[in-house]
């Protein structure tokens, strides 16, 4: 038997090389290429922030409109980054967690390529003018049947390999991502087809649109970034999930109370009113899976401080635990009728910060734990900078905080306490009054720009394999026996089912 032990091991870690090689070359396309959409994502969005301030600059060019650039930043932040980030991460956790080798790499890649064409004809689009107008579904109409037919070679995959598993087992991390790339087809289609397809009502249109943007955020995004960070905190720390019970509340509550939240911004227009009080109630209870999440996140990583302070996986995947604890309570604050907010937050720029938080503050401080994690994995090689990643953490976490919180959530309130009053105040006062906080934003997004361009440029760096080697994971703290001789290596599986 103790000859059986080490040969198990031996085989175990030859399995697991077969499979991070079988996804080296997609994986880190997606990682990559989306790092580079977030950087120009950025980019816009500070520039967007800054054409509030100064109008003036660029006038006379109409692809510099704040009414272009807005759009364009926060679909190329959906599809560029956040989408191909999704796309890297499923297909390397659930190829893991199910012990399967992806055998159509070189098709994935192809995909991979066509949807970063979408999305630059998308862009181009927008900025062109040609688009439609909708915050989260703001390219061109004709580009979403392309965007859905190429997810669907992606996509498959996760599915594939799910079906052909052999471990036995089905972790927690595997239920969010098999619904998370059931979900997204169904968001998709329907989104789409009743915006822009369906003749149907033009009120019922917008409706159509508000669930999109609700569904696209709680069923596709949210439970990408839960099934990264309930795979990563026990992997890391060596600990198993806290509660596998608080795990699966999540997921259920989640899918069940998940679909129907979006319509509460349809509140006070010409609809029966139950539905976006109906809505904004399941917005509130939305706080359940978020509270759950981090609670159990929380509990796993409890007493593991010093792990956390050296391994820049585990500062992420904590920092998203929180990110989703602030998401959970912006969404009672936000949608609750009798505090006002919610008839506040509806014209406002707290619905920005909102996106924000969830998107930049919860989602991708969960893809980046995921990416320090994975690429050491499909490269063989070590992050080259402790520095630039701590640069990465600092920027990011207090650069989203700023842009979230301060810029963003701040500044809304008192923006919808402008528009309300406004038999008192003029319109134009009300904007004004907005200027100290959309500069604010725009700080903030030029901090978090530095920050990822320092993460595009070390990513690059890894993919051309010119990480360094070394038999030990890339530390913050310089001396590597501050830490557990685990660092950030395999440890043990997360919960399962």
């Amino acid at each position: 038997m103790s000859t059986d032990a080490p040969s198990a091991i031996a085989e175990d870690a030859k399995r697991r090389a077969e499979i991070d090689h079988s996804l080296r070359h997609p994986v880190m396309f997606f990682f990559t290429s989306g790092a580079a959409w977030l950087a120009i994502s950025i980019l816009l969005g500070a520039f967007s922030s800054l054409k509030f301030y100064f109008p003036e600059i660029l006038e006379g060019c109409e692809w510099t409109t704040n009414g272009r650039l807005f759009p364009a930043h926060l679909n190329v932040f959906i599809y560029g980054w956040g989408m191909q980030a999704a796309f890297g991460t499923m297909l390397w956790l659930m190829a893991r967690l199910t012990r399967q080798t992806v055998k159509s790499s070189g098709l994935i890649l192809v995909a991979g390529h066509v949807w970063n064409l979408l999305v630059s004809l998308g862009l181009l689009g927008i900025l062109a003018g040609r688009g439609t107008g909708e915050v989260w579904m703001a390219f061109p109409t004709q580009l979403w049947p392309a965007f859905l037919a190429v997810y669907a070679l992606i996509g498959v995959w996760a599915v594939v390999n799910f079906r052909s598993q052999n471990t036995g087992h089905v972790y927690i991390s595997q239920w969010f991502l098999i619904a998370a790339a059931f979900w997204f087809p169904w968001i998709y289609i329907s989104g789409n087809y009743f915006t822009f397809v369906y003749e149907g009502n033009a009120l019922m249109n917008s409706a159509a649109s508000y669930w999109f943007r609700s569904a696209l955020l709680y069923l596709f995004f949210v439970p990408v970034g839960i099934s990264a960070i309930y795979y990563l905190a026990p992997k890391v720390s060596g600990r198993p999930v806290y509660s596998y019970k608080l795990a699966m509340l999540s997921f259920w509550s989640l899918a069940i109370i998940g679909p129907w939240a979006g319509m509460q911004k349809l509140y006070g227009g010409p609809v029966p009113q139950n539905l976006p009080l109906f809505g904004a109630a399941a917005s509130v209870l939305l706080a359940i899976p978020c509270f759950t999440v981090f609670f159990n996140i929380y509990k796993t990583l409890s007493g593991r401080d010093q792990v956390i302070a050296n391994s820049p996986t585990l500062r992420f995947t904590y920092a998203a635990a929180l990110g989703i604890f602030v998401l959970g309570a912006l969404s009672i604050f936000l949608n609750m009728p009798t505090m006002g907010m919610l008839a506040k937050a509806q014209f406002a720029i707290s619905n920005y910060g909102f996106d924000a938080a969830a998107l930049y503050g919860f989602f991708s401080l969960s893809m980046f734990g995921a990416i320090y994690f994975i690429v050491p994995r499909v490269t063989k090689r070590e992050w080259l900078s402790r520095r630039f990643i701590r640069w990465h953490f600092t920027l990011s976490v207090y650069g989203s905080i700023s842009l979230a919180l301060f810029g963003a959530l701040i500044g809304g309130i008192l923006h919808g306490d402008a528009i309300e009053t406004w038999q008192n105040m003029p319109w134009a006062n009300a904007i004004k009054q907005m200027r100290v906080y959309t500069t604010a934003i725009a700080a903030a997004w030029f901090f978090i720009l530095f920050a990822n361009a320092f993460f595009f440029i070390h990513l690059a760096l890894m993919w051309l394999r010119l990480g360094r080697r070394s038999a030990h994971p890339t530390l913050l703290n310089a001396d590597h026996g501050s830490t557990s001789p685990h660092g950030e290596a395999e440890v043990l599986e997360p919960t399962k089912a």
